[in-house]
C-alpha cells in the first residue's frame, strides 16, 4: 500500500487533494530548475497524473496550479492571487474544541454574509507547518489569530473585521 500524502490545493477556484505532490516535488524540484515555466508545467502534470485522475478538460488549471506549487516549494516568489473571500484555516486533529471552532467561524461568516474558504486542517505535519504549539487555532488569511481556545462570536467578528481591513 502507498504512503503517499494528499495535499490539498486550490485549482481555479476549487480546493483538491493531490496524492503524492510532496513526493514528486521532493523527487523531482531539482532536476527541473532552469527550465521553461510551460516545461515545468508538462512534466508536474505528466508525474501527478500517474497517481491522480485529471480531466482533460482542467488540464488547463491544474498545470497553472502544480506551477504555482512548484515555485512555493523551491522558494520562489509568487504573485498573491485576490480571492473573493477570506482564507480561513481551522487547525486542529477533530477534537471537540475543534469542530466548535469550524461551527462558530461557519456561524459567524453566515451573519456577517462574508464569502471565504474555510478548511479544516486536520493533518498533524500539516499543522506543524504553521508553528502552532496548541488547537484548536484560527488562520485568517495566513495569519494565526488564535490559539488553545475557541474565541467568542464578539472576538471572531473582530478578528474578521480587522482582516477585511488588512487586505484593502
Amino acid at each position: 500500500m502507498s504512503t503517499a500524502s494528499v495535499t490539498q490545493i486550490l485549482v481555479g477556484r476549487d480546493r483538491v487533494g493531490i496524492i503524492g505532490l510532496n513526493e514528486t516535488l521532493k523527487e523531482i524540484a531539482e532536476s527541473l530548475r532552469g527550465n521553461s515555466d510551460e516545461k515545468i508545467q508538462e512534466v508536474l502534470l505528466s508525474a501527478i497524473s500517474k497517481k491522480n485522475y485529471i480531466p482533460v478538460s482542467a488540464r488547463g488549471p491544474y498545470r497553472k496550479a502544480l506551477l504555482l506549487e512548484y515555485k512555493k516549494f523551491i522558494g520562489e516568489p509568487v504573485p498573491e492571487e485576490e480571492t473573493a473571500g477570506l482564507q480561513i484555516k481551522i487547525l486542529g486533529p477533530g477534537c471537540p474544541n475543534c469542530d466548535a471552532l469550524e461551527r462558530a467561524v461557519v456561524a459567524v461568516l453566515g451573519e456577517l454574509g462574508l464569502p471565504a474558504d474555510v478548511d479544516h486542517v486536520r493533518d498533524p505535519v500539516a499543522i506543524s507547518e504553521f508553528g502552532v504549539m496548541g488547537t484548536p487555532a484560527l488562520v485568517i488569511n495566513g495569519q494565526v489569530r488564535s490559539v488553545g481556545k475557541v474565541p467568542s462570536k464578539a472576538a471572531l467578528k473582530k478578528m474578521l473585521a480587522e482582516s477585511i481591513s488588512n487586505r484593502s
